[in-house]
């Protein structure tokens, strides 16, 4: 028999008005796929086991994400790029795919932890790219010595994501408030997506 955990009950009730519906709803449908899971907070966040991790769901200020464990064999390449999880930034019901579809990919997490089949493995590459970073951001960085530290201590990984976001920049305007952003969050050593590592 499956269990709930009262811990998940207070994260959904401390959540934005928007998100409770929705965390409900996906809490609900989870225990209807598999009365045997089991809830759990890992990461500070509600996840959902049987036989492992099936999935995870979490609310932020203005959507929630819901992401499985081995999403790539349940759900194939359907990875959005915005927000946390397969489903991209949800912010009423209707973001989520419909009750009998998302049971199925359920049951097919389920499906795959019991069947002890692990996510495709992923090989890692010997050769360390090298973090290219443009003469503007450069310059940025040398004029505040704490940014600059916590950057140069990155990953190179760490590294990309901040020069990526400010390079995407369309406008000079846009570009110029990233950079700004970027030493500031930079100066109190946070990550460019420090507001989902807690997830």
């Amino acid at each position: 028999m499956g269990k709930k955990d009262p811990r998940v009950d207070k994260y959904i009730a401390t959540a934005p008005d928007f998100a409770r519906p929705i965390l409900s709803h996906i809490r609900n449908l989870i225990h209807t796929a598999d009365p045997e899971i089991e809830e759990s907070l890992k990461w500070s966040c509600p996840h959902f086991v049987h036989n492992g991790i099936v999935c995870g769901m979490a609310a932020f200020k203005n959507h929630c994400g819901l992401n499985f464990w081995r999403g790539k064999l349940i759900l194939g390449d359907n990875d959005q790029k915005e927000g946390m999880g397969h489903f991209g930034k949800i912010t009423q019901l209707s973001d989520l795919p419909k009750d009998h579809q998302l049971i199925r990919y359920i049951k097919r997490a389920v499906r795959l932890n019991q069947d002890g089949i692990k996510g495709p493995s992923k090989r890692k590459s010997t050769v360390t790219k090298e973090v290219v970073i443009p003469d503007y951001f450069g310059a940025a960085l040398k004029k505040n010595k704490k940014a600059l530290s916590t950057f140069e201590n990155f990953s190179s990984s760490h590294k990309k994501e901040y020069i990526e976001w400010i390079t995407e920049a369309k406008r000079e305007e846009t570009r110029q408030k990233r950079i700004n952003t970027a030493i500031e969050w930079l100066s109190e050593g946070k990550a460019r997506n420090w507001r989902y590592e807690r997830c």
